[in-house]
């Protein structure tokens, strides 16, 4: 066995591992092939080219001539060399008592230990790695040497060879500057990745928030639905039991009732009965002095026929007051259902299809606007709101929603307060101006409206357009119909029967929402609906 010393002197200079194809030059030195032809390579630009071991200067390059014997002797050393095995890998070097490798040298392909990689770790051109790495994955896939360039151009590493190959003119950097900028650049993206987890755990979370409240919302409604329903079902119970049971007290009064008059009538055919065989006695008798001195038969039935009309009336009027008393019950009974829909109703939806609300944000300055924004009432005491621009310069107002399908109506009732008062109420495009004489309701042709005059006249305006009613008015309740897909808007006057006055058709190009005006007066919204139906 090659004792340390000898294998210190078997050592190439340059990549300070042992001796790869050994070659000479004229001062005698020897180097690997690979390693002096590197060198020699990066000599090539300054035209002047020495020994790397004495610095020995020739002026043209040098021939590398082979060093058999000193090849020989490596053959043979190599041969008593250990090779990865099942129990990993070994130091290249470590001959006499083979010790495990901690890294392999690229550059000089070969696995070391802590011993013989520090000379290697000294120099700048030994890249070292994991000793578990496949070399073969570092070295070109072309020219079998280690990949020691980076092309920028084609994003590739290369061998040298590549370099001075196909890459000869394309930009070069070296493997960890190229890696110390990538990595740069996956830090940044790494620290975006993490803002952008945390926001999307944000989010999550937030979800997860809304998805437990949306729970709970919809457990406390099914709880209040399900005791909203035990009550319907208690009270219509009750409802039932409180039916049958005056059904069955009616009956059985009406039944006693019946009894006694018909106990009564059959004493009256008893004795009506007993006169007429006596009648029939009289008839059939021979002696006429006996027939003329009974009682005239004229006051045997006078008595009877009266007490029988006034029987039969007393029935009748019993049927009829038991008939009374029917309707009564039925009367109260669905008095009583229409309450109980009722209440499910307020129960289940809160809020109605077409309920209008006013929108104070668009409300004018002489405008108060009633706490359950149902009723909007002029006054001349300044409100002291922002001026803004949704706000309404004049004595308008519009509703908080809009429709942009469907038929739907809503009623009105105007009061006033003062000798000038007037009020208007119709509907209008949202995007109506609202300063400006351009923005007053009715003379613009985004608002189509129905004034109400003192003097119980009443006109429709659309456009600067004013239609007078011919008609005068007598109440102050009316009705504004939509129907949106058919173009139309129509408004009534709710009397008996209710009277229709006019009838808009355009086709509308944006939401309609509900606009009221006051002077000295106020309006109140009664309600609404869908899906009226109205003669035109």
């Amino acid at each position: 066995m090659a004792s340390s010393a000898l294998r210190a002197e078997l050592d190439c200079s340059i990549c300070l591992s042992t001796y790869t194809d050994p070659v000479m030059l004229r001062c005698g030195h020897n180097f690997c092939r690979v390693c002096i032809d590197r060198v020699l390579d990066t000599q090539d630009q300054s035209g002047v080219y020495s020994c790397p071991e004495c610095r020995e200067e020739f002026q043209v390059r040098p021939v590398l001539m082979r060093n058999l014997a000193l090849r020989n002797i490596m053959e043979n050393l190599l041969s008593t060399q250990p090779t990865q095995t099942e129990t990993g890998i070994f130091c290249t070097y470590c001959v006499d008592s083979p010790v495990p490798a901690v890294k392999s040298c690229l550059h000089c392909e070969a696995s070391l230990c802590d011993k013989h990689l520090r000379g290697h770790s000294k120099s700048p051109e030994h890249v070292l790695c994991d000793s578990s790495t496949d070399l073969e994955k570092r070295k070109c896939s072309v020219h079998k040497k280690v990949l020691e360039y980076y092309c920028t151009e084609d994003a590739a590493c290369i061998c040298v060879y590549c370099s001075a190959g196909e890459h000869q003119r394309h930009q070069m950097e070296m493997p960890d500057e190229t890696s110390k900028k990538k990595k740069k650049k996956l830090r940044n993206i790494h620290q975006k990745l993490i803002t952008k987890r945390e926001e999307t755990e944000e989010r999550v979370q937030s979800l997860e928030e809304r998805r437990r409240k949306a729970q709970e919302k919809a457990s406390g409604e099914a709880e209040r639905v399900i005791a909203m329903f035990i009550d319907i079902r208690r009270r219509l119970d009750d409802l039932e039991r409180k039916v049958l049971s005056e059904i069955s007290r009616q009956e059985e009064q009406r039944s006693l009732s019946l009894s006694a008059l018909i106990q009564k009538l059959e004493i009256k055919k008893a004795e009506l009965s007993m006169k007429m065989r006596h009648i029939e006695e009289l008839c059939n008798m021979t002696d006429p002095l006996t027939v003329l001195q009974e009682p005239d038969t004229g006051d045997l039935c006078d008595p009877e026929e009266g007490g029988g009309d006034e029987d039969t009336g007393g029935h009748d009027r019993q049927r009829h007051d038991g008939d009374d008393r029917d309707v009564a019950v039925i009367s109260d009974t669905l008095h009583t259902l229409c309450d109980i829909i009722s209440g499910i109703r307020s129960g289940i939806y809160v809020e109605g299809p077409a309920d209008i609300l006013l929108d104070v944000n668009t409300a004018g300055n002489n405008l108060h606007i009633s706490d359950d924004l149902k009723i909007v009432t002029w006054t001349q005491e300044k409100q002291n709101r922002p001026k803004t621009a949704e706000r309404f310069q004049y004595n308008q107002v519009i509703s908080r929603r809009g429709f942009a399908s469907g038929r739907h109506y809503w009623d009105v009732e105007g009061r006033r307060s003062g000798e000038c008062s007037l009020w208007m109420a119709g509907m209008c495009y949202p995007s109506v101006d609202k300063r400006g004489q351009q923005s007053l309701i009715g003379y613009n042709y985004k608002s189509w409206i129905m004034c109400r005059y003192n003097n119980n006249q009443c006109s429709v305006i659309h456009d600067n357009k004013e239609i007078r009613i011919p008609d005068k008015i007598s109440t102050n309740r009316f009705r504004i119909c939509l129907d949106y897909e058919a173009g139309q808007l129509s408004f009534y006057e709710l009397c008996d029967p209710i009277s229709h006055l006019h009838t808009f058709t355009a086709t509308f190009t944006e939401p309609l929402h509900a606009a009221l005006c006051v002077v000295e007066c106020s309006i109140k919204i009664l309600g609404g609906g869908r899906n009226w139906n109205y003669p035109s």
